[in-house]
């Protein structure tokens, strides 16, 4: 990896998510060599992958390049790659790029999909977890449309302008309620030959309320919004199956549609190499001590979205969110060099500072750790705590302007095929059709 041989402990740190930046800032201007590596040279603001999907924002505008972020900062190295295995005999990291020996190790990697094991779903849905992810899913959307107004066959039709997400979390609402913004104002006047009323949204949620990890008042809310946006909610039902045409579920219920976006569930990004018995299996993460410590090893840790502190609040570890990586990031880092110090380590307790999601123009819903609250005054505080926490100062002013102007003029300048995605599964159109 070319990364010079320094007299310092090397910390190498696997992930430039929230948790891994977080980190890497705390490690600044210490006695340390520092190698962050990432298969992006970018980090990207994951709250907001929604409005990149929905033509709100472009991806560049909550995207930050890493070298940049790190610029001036002593015995720091990035390396854009994949990681494949650790070993932790010889303590080196296996890369796409080659081996890398550290002194400790940070596993950052964060989360992925969860499919639940279902290899037909996982190959002909649509996630949403990183910025390619996103402009595909924007692409399709834009593409379904394009092909509906040249179709005569009204099935084909009413499927290619029906959309299913699966999974009422925050993403899947906050996804939801854009689409639906977008069925009101702005695709009636792009596509005048297509009859948009016949578009379907519909929200898919295994249990019986939606952003069921926020209060129940919060949830009812969010429901609320939806459902007079327009948007069909279905809870109880479990997807069983997807052949990119249509979907089955636990019970009578199907729907006819080309695209499905799955929001349904995350697990660990998991990398080979660790002991077995360091893994929770079913959710992909990696058991950790208070201290972010691998357990059966010294120099190890791992933090927020693959790591595990098991606990009566938290029996499978804490939440996959921005604040607990932030917050586990930046203690980890005074950890480590309090252990360099021979110093006593600090335990991680997570301070909940509450959680949000916007559903769509002056609507949003808040939990405050003893406060709920929803409407117009919850959505200017989603945008507040959204906007400053991007990194840097161009982003958080393209964003702004974006927002503003979206606002006023009731649209989305996003809508761009910049990068054709064609579904491979959706097969019932044929040439000469168009």
């Amino acid at each position: 990896m070319n990364i010079p041989q320094s007299s310092n402990p090397r910390i190498v740190i696997i992930g430039g998510g929230f948790a891994g930046i977080a980190l890497a800032k705390k490690l600044r201007n210490q006695n340390v060599q520092v190698v962050l590596l990432d298969k992006h040279n970018y980090h990207n603001f994951q709250p907001l992958l929604y409005q990149v999907a929905t033509g709100g924002l472009e991806a560049g505008s909550i995207a930050y390049p890493i070298r940049k972020i790190f610029q001036n900062t002593p015995d720091f190295y990035f390396r854009l790659t994949s990681v494949k295995e650790i070993d932790t005999v010889n303590q080196k990291v296996m890369a796409e790029i080659g081996d890398l020996h550290y002194d400790y190790l940070v596993i950052a990697t964060g989360s992925k999909t969860n499919y639940f094991g279902n290899k037909e779903i996982e190959r002909n849905v649509m996630s949403m977890k990183t910025i390619p992810q996103s402009l595909n899913i924007r692409s399709l959307i834009l593409e379904n449309f394009e092909q509906a107004v040249l179709t005569k066959d009204e099935a084909d039709k009413n499927a290619l302008i029906n959309f299913v997400l699966v999974g009422a979390g925050p993403t899947g609402v906050e996804l939801a309620g854009a689409l639906a913004e977008m069925k009101r104002a702005i695709l009636q006047k792009d596509y005048p030959d297509l009859d948009i009323d016949k578009m379907g949204i519909n929200l898919i949620q295994s249990g019986d309320r939606v952003l069921n990890t926020m209060s129940e008042k919060s949830s009812a809310a969010a429901e609320k919004f939806l459902l007079n946006l327009g948007v069909k909610i279905w809870k109880n039902v479990r997807v069983t199956n997807y052949d990119g045409r249509t979907i089955t579920t636990n019970s009578d219920l199907t729907f006819e549609t080309a695209t499905v976006i799955w929001t349904a569930g995350v697990q660990g990004a998991a990398i080979h190499g660790l002991d077995a018995k360091s893994l929770v299996e079913r959710v992909e993460r990696i058991r950790v001590n208070q201290y972010n410590q691998v357990v059966g090893y010294d120099n190890i840790f791992a933090i927020v979205d693959i790591a595990s502190i098991e606990s009566e609040t938290f029996p499978q570890g804490h939440p996959m969110m921005a604040q607990p990586a932030m917050q586990q990031g930046a203690l980890l880092g005074e950890n480590l060099i309090k252990l360099l110090n021979k110093k006593t380590l600090k335990p991680f307790e997570y301070n909940d500072k509450g959680s949000m999601a916007t559903i769509g123009r002056n609507l949003a819903v808040v939990d405050l750790p003893h406060y709920h609250f929803n409407g117009v005054f919850a959505w200017f505080v989603w945008m507040f705590v959204h906007l400053f926490s991007l990194i840097g100062f161009k982003n958080r002013a393209v964003v702004f302007l974006n927002w503003v102007y979206n606002y006023i003029r009731f649209d989305r300048e996003g809508r761009l095929i910049v990068r054709p995605f064609k579904k491979r599964s959706f097969t019932t159109f044929t040439s000469d059709e168009f």
